[in-house]
């Protein structure tokens, strides 16, 4: 069995919002409290696989209990889910080991000129992250799990969903490239953007997303990444059996 576990399920402003006063944003329902979008997949031989690194991943491992990450797939390096690379550190000081991290070309060049001094050979001193750094195009083997990368766009930049075994995660899309569809077939969990109800130019709205779930065609699909403008409660009632919301601390166990 693997567990997906989502670290948080919120957009890049968090939910609540600074400031707002709205029902989502007042609402005492913990899972209308959103942190920055990131989930971690823990593998039936122990390793624990986290997608991205949002701002808020410190106080996502201490809500979890995580004392290991024995790797990093970024889907794209927007601050919202890079800027908690530092917080890696904690896990190597913890294990005393390198942590690896995976993303497309562009993402690579990007976390090399603003975050080089995490990218390190183990040493005596563990007080930065010791970290090192892979492109990945094709799928890949890690830890006896196959990681396909699937090209998505996200406004006019395309980055990477990735599918782990049989769970993809696609977060920030605004579209999919037909030829990433097949490479979606047959999946147990489908975990996807929903940004709010209207539409808009870097991501997907509510409508959007129910409808590449009605195309991809997954047993299991939830949304992620949600602003504000989408309560909980009222969400859920409206979605079909093989849908449901994400939220903070949600896990889920896929063969």
């Amino acid at each position: 069995m693997m567990q997906l576990t989502i670290l948080g399920a919120g957009s890049s402003a968090g939910t609540p919002a600074i400031g707002c006063e709205c029902v989502t944003c007042r609402s005492i329902n913990p899972r209308n409290k959103r942190t920055r979008c990131s989930s971690i997949i823990t593998l039936a031989s122990g390793e624990n696989i986290l997608i991205d690194t949002g701002p808020d991943l410190r106080l996502q491992a201490l809500r979890e209990d995580i004392c290991r990450v024995d790797a990093v797939l970024y889907t794209h390096t927007h601050a919202d889910h890079l800027h908690g690379i530092d917080d890696l550190r904690g896990f190597c000081q913890i294990n005393r080991k390198q942590i690896p991290l995976y993303a497309y070309k562009e993402a690579v060049a990007h976390i090399k000129e603003k975050f080089g001094y995490t990218l390190r050979e183990p040493c005596d001193y563990w007080d930065l992250p010791v970290l090192s750094l892979h492109e990945v195009e094709a799928p890949f083997e890690l830890f006896g799990t196959l990681i396909t990368p699937i090209p998505i766009m996200h406004g006019r930049m395309q980055i990477n969903a990735y599918r782990i075994g049989n769970i993809a995660y696609m977060t920030d899309v605004s579209s999919i490239p037909a030829s990433s569809m097949p490479l979606l077939a047959d999946l147990d969990l489908l975990l996807i953007d929903c940004l709010r109800i209207k539409p808009h130019p870097t991501h997907i709205n509510i409508e959007q997303s129910l409808d590449y779930i009605g195309q991809i065609n997954a047993k299991q699909n939830i949304l992620i990444h949600m602003t504000h403008e989408l309560e909980y409660e009222a969400l859920s009632k409206k979605l079909p059996s093989h849908v449901s919301v994400g939220y903070d601390g949600m896990k889920v166990q896929i063969n």
